[in-house]
């Protein structure tokens, strides 16, 4: 398997790491944060913008889901840039770089900010969620590049 498909594959398992740890905490934790209502926002205005009709209901969240895990799993997939020694600090660089973005970016790209920033530890567990992203994604690929 080449480097690129190792790559992607690492960026897949982080993405689907950070959705599942996503998805399952906002069920029990009510502070923990709803990154898929800023995809849905993100969607909307994105539809709105070209014209395209706009999902509503579990179409729209099964949009704003497949954009996440698509967006995420090409920006997980940069881990692939590291050379051994580094793929675990750059997994968590990336992790805390994506997380950080999710926090301070949400507001200014009009998406709000409630969603990850209502509390301190919403804010806390936004960026520990990605920075788990992106160490799941560190370990896949060493294990790949274990493989190879």
């Amino acid at each position: 398997m080449d480097t690129i498909a190792r790559s992607f594959l690492s960026g897949l398992a982080g993405a689907v790491a950070l959705n599942a740890l996503h998805e399952t905490v906002r069920q029990l934790e009510p502070k923990a944060p709803h990154v898929q209502k800023l995809g849905e926002r993100g969607v909307v205005k994105i539809t709105k913008a070209t014209g395209l009709p706009t999902p509503t209901g579990n179409a729209l969240y099964a949009t704003a889901m497949a954009g996440d895990l698509l967006s995420n799993t090409l920006y997980y997939s940069l881990i692939g840039l590291a050379k051994p020694p580094a793929i675990l600090p750059l997994g968590a660089v990336l992790g805390a770089l994506a997380g950080a973005g999710a926090v301070t970016l949400a507001g200014p790209l009009g998406l709000g900010d409630a969603p990850v920033r209502r509390t301190a530890a919403t804010a806390s567990m936004t960026v520990a969620w990605y920075v788990v992203g992106g160490l799941t994604a560190a370990g896949i690929f060493s294990w790949l590049n274990r493989l190879k």
